[in-house]
């Protein structure tokens, strides 16, 4: 504080510090939208569709959104995105869980529910998603009257891919006495993660029974048969929680947008424009059918749906193609969208080399996974064709899955923004500043502002020059931050307004390496 001299002598006034120290920005929050388990964990249970929830885990993923399902009518796409995003270096993420609906034989979108079956007089209801492939099955054995005891007497096993639980002498009494005994079906029953239990006409527990036999007695629950029942993904669903003022939208901030396993080009469209406003970049997934050659399955080829689909944005990347993977609810095999993969392998980029890093290259191995499907299988010619246009390329080598490819999806037509990291480090100054700098705002219009603004901007934009985040070998080579009378005229004074002009020399990939080899003749050896 200022000193009051009166007195012939030495004072001391301490000056306070105009700095203020700039926090560097995440560069790897992770936002997914995507349909989760209709009537699994939290979010279904509670109701609360739509929210976007903070998650640091699968396991949080799992207790929240009820984990991975199955489905032939369903997209089940957000679970295992999630799921491989945190197996491949994903730390933080926020999910909105949309409520997944199938069209019925009135084309009526309708909420899914539980398939119920009966069996020996008790009434079942699966916890999971069933249709043909994926069925819950319950065996009821040794059913017998319990003597001594309070009634009759069961071993019961349900089992649903490889996961089985298995219940012994549980009380299917409808004796009164039976519903005190903690081997009472509906207590031993509420543990269970496959199957819920209630008696017939909703009696309790008078309506259980189950009549003694010796042989087996096996039902298996399942519905929403296709094509009677087919699935859809609804584009409103997703268009409008990527609109102003949405529930994702008020998340302060988030870097990567994903949209598992979608292609739609409305709803690409939407998540374009969407990440654009928030200064975050979007991981676009591939038309599943879509193929590297024509051949196959589908004559559509990736090249074909970029061109007839141009996104103009360099806030966007696009991945191709589908990954394969193990199911751990079958053991089987998986074709998987590689947006979740490819988000996860930022983080794990980010937090070890830089935001300013290539999201690609022998260090980008994809783990969890055994290698790309075969209609994205390809060659270095095949994929040369591919690489102008901005699409990037998932390959397995003899040395495992990479990532082999980091343009924008406007690599032919905005060359300052070709490549993913110039793009990312771009993103990441822009919200460092804007979280950072909001000290500004009223504070007298001159000099001694604009030379803290220097000091503050010039100390972050140093610390990254020191990580070797841009190209140039001093600071003056590297990048430059004006604040001052040159940018800031009187007429902006009296407006109100400060200009803050931030350049960088961004450090882009080393995308074609040419090995000059000379043969050497008649030199005279030393």
């Amino acid at each position: 504080m200022p000193v009051n001299p009166t007195y012939p002598g030495l004072y001391i006034e301490e000056l306070p510090n105009t700095a203020h120290t700039i926090v560097p920005a995440p560069t790897s929050v992770t936002a997914f939208i995507g349909y989760a388990h209709p009537f699994a964990g939290e979010c279904a249970v509670l109701g609360n569709w739509k929210k976007p929830v903070q998650i640091f885990s699968f396991a949080d993923y799992e207790r929240v959104f009820g984990g991975l399902f199955r489905s032939q009518v369903l997209s089940t796409a957000l679970p295992d995105a999630v799921y491989q995003f945190f197996l491949n270096g994903g730390s933080n993420a926020w999910v909105v869980g949309l409520q997944p609906k199938y069209v019925d034989n009135n084309l009526a979108p309708t909420a899914v529910t539980g398939a119920t079956g009966a069996a020996n007089g008790i009434v079942f209801t699966s916890k999971q998603v069933t249709d043909v492939d994926h069925k819950v099955r319950i065996t009821i054995r040794n059913t017998k009257a319990a003597n001594p005891g309070p009634g009759q007497t069961a071993d019961i096993m349900i089992t649903f891919g490889y996961n089985s639980e298995v219940y012994r002498n549980v009380l299917t009494s409808s004796a009164a006495a039976a519903a005190a005994s903690p081997l009472f079906i509906a207590r031993q029953l509420a543990q269970s993660k496959l199957v819920s239990v209630a008696p017939p006409g909703g009696g309790y527990p008078d309506a259980y029974s189950a009549a003694a036999t010796t042989a087996p007695i096996t039902v298996d629950l399942w519905d929403m048969q296709p094509p009677a029942n087919q699935g859809t993904l609804l584009p409103a669903d997703f268009i409008n929680e990527m609109k102003v003022n949405s529930e994702l939208d008020k998340v302060e901030i988030f870097n990567l947008l994903v949209l598992p396993g979608v292609s739609d080009v409305a709803i690409c469209n939407a998540a374009i424009a969407f990440a654009e406003q928030k200064r975050a970049f979007f991981i676009m997934d591939p038309p599943p059918n879509a193929t590297a050659d024509g051949m196959g399955r589908n004559l559509l080829t990736i090249s074909d749906y970029v061109t007839t689909n141009p996104y103009a944005s360099p806030n966007c990347a696009l991945y191709f193609p589908y990954l394969k993977a193990r199911d751990p609810l079958s053991n089987g095999t998986l074709a998987l969208p590689p947006s979740g993969y490819v988000a996860g392998i930022y983080a794990r980029t980010d937090l070890t080399r830089g935001v300013w890093k290539a999201p690609a290259g022998i260090e980008a191995s994809v783990l969890n996974t055994t290698g790309v499907v075969d209609e994205g299988k390809m060659n270095d010619m095949q994929q040369g064709t591919m690489n102008p246009n901005g699409i990037n390329v998932l390959r397995t080598f003899n040395t495992g899955t990479v990532v082999w490819g980091a343009r924008t999806v406007v690599t032919a037509t905005q060359e300052q923004w070709r490549y993913v990291p110039v793009r990312r480090t771009a993103l990441f100054i822009e919200q460092t500043l804007l979280r950072n700098l909001g000290w500004v705002v009223f504070e007298p219009n001159d000099e001694p502002l604009w030379s803290a603004i220097r000091v503050s901007v010039e100390a972050f934009m140093q610390s990254l020059f020191r990580q070797h985040a841009f190209q140039g070998s001093t600071p003056n080579e590297a990048f430059r931050v004006q604040c001052d009378s040159s940018t800031t005229t009187q007429n902006d004074i009296n407006l109100g307004i400060v200009n803050i002009v931030v350049g960088f020399r961004p450090l882009k990939p080393a995308e074609f390496v040419v090995i000059k080899i000379a043969q050497l003749a008649g030199q005279a050896q030393q």
